[in-house]
């Protein structure tokens, strides 16, 4: 068996779509653009590349995109002044900031002064509470995508047994939330989980979110479940050049799944454009507006 490739560029594209029109409807109804404000702090290269991409996206959807590149001597009071700001002002209906940041800054102390309305990755501790309660929150946004993708195989979820490994509190915690509120039978695996290949092979919904490169193997995977790999690592191919790989060795594991996302292609373009639908979101919950279905 060669399992169904989950085509996350295509799902994003569409997505994207569903946005871009909804942002054009509520200009048109309400004179209102959704604005997002990007703060990246420093000059790493993944970050400035993945702010990049960001930054476009909002544009070809008709937000408005703010964005706010600080040097790596930023002081932490700094940034907490130039988010206070950005709480304050009307115009911006979503606030990032991009991690990771420079040790001099308490990255958990930045999470928690964004204000929660505007807080469109999902971290802040009361977005955080209100997911883990089942209450309306802003949902992380490469889970909600997990799910979007899960949700491109099967109608429901109800009922399925899913393991999550990971438990970041970016991915694996909020994830394992998500697939609650899907009546999922959750499980989340981690370093210190005993028999690890044997969690996993119960799994009708495996999702990896654990950072090691193409860590899970073929035979971990169960026939017929389907798998999402969160994963992005590069590791060295022949002649020395680079390539990107998930967390789980997709070679083997295609043979065996039923359906599978691929690395790059998969989880990565989900991300940004349930960004941008979070802000979106946020946009319409701020202006006391109905939140479209997307």
């Amino acid at each position: 068996m060669t399992a169904q490739i989950i085509d996350g560029k295509a799902m994003a594209s569409g997505l994207r779509t569903a946005v871009a029109a909804e942002t054009r409807r509520l200009a048109a109804a309400h004179g209102l653009t959704p604005g997002l404000a990007v703060v990246l702090v420093g000059e790493n290269p993944a970050s400035k590349a993945y702010v990049g991409s960001k930054s476009r996206a909002v544009v070809e959807v008709g937000m408005r995109p703010l964005d706010f590149p600080l040097p790596a001597t930023t002081s932490a009071n700094e940034l907490l002044g130039l988010i206070g700001e950005l709480n304050g002002d009307a115009a911006v209906h979503g606030i990032l900031v991009q991690l990771p940041l420079p040790p001099q800054i308490d990255a958990a102390r930045i999470i928690a002064a964004v204000d929660p309305a505007k807080d469109v990755d999902g971290f802040h501790p009361l977005n955080a509470g209100r997911l883990a309660s089942g209450l309306p929150a802003l949902a992380p946004c490469t889970p909600v995508g997990c799910i979007k993708l899960a949700k491109a195989v099967h109608a429901s979820l109800s009922g399925l047994d899913a393991v999550v490994i990971g438990r970041s509190n970016i991915v694996g915690k909020p994830l394992a939330q998500l697939l609650l509120a899907e009546n999922a039978t959750v499980t989340v695996a981690h370093s210190r989980t005993r028999d690890l290949a044997g969690v996993c092979e119960r799994a009708d919904l495996l999702f990896a979110a654990i950072g090691r490169p193409e860590f899970v193997r073929g035979g971990w995977v169960k026939p017929g479940a389907t798998v999402v790999d969160v994963g992005i690592n590069r590791v060295t191919a022949a002649g020395g050049k680079s390539r990107i790989v998930g967390d789980v060795c997709f070679a083997e594991a295609r043979e065996v799944a039923g359906a599978i996302t691929p690395v790059p292609g998969g989880v990565g373009p989900m991300t940004i454009a349930c960004l941008l639908a979070n802000t979106l979101k946020a946009a319409c919950m701020q202006a006391a507006l109905p939140v479209p279905e997307i």
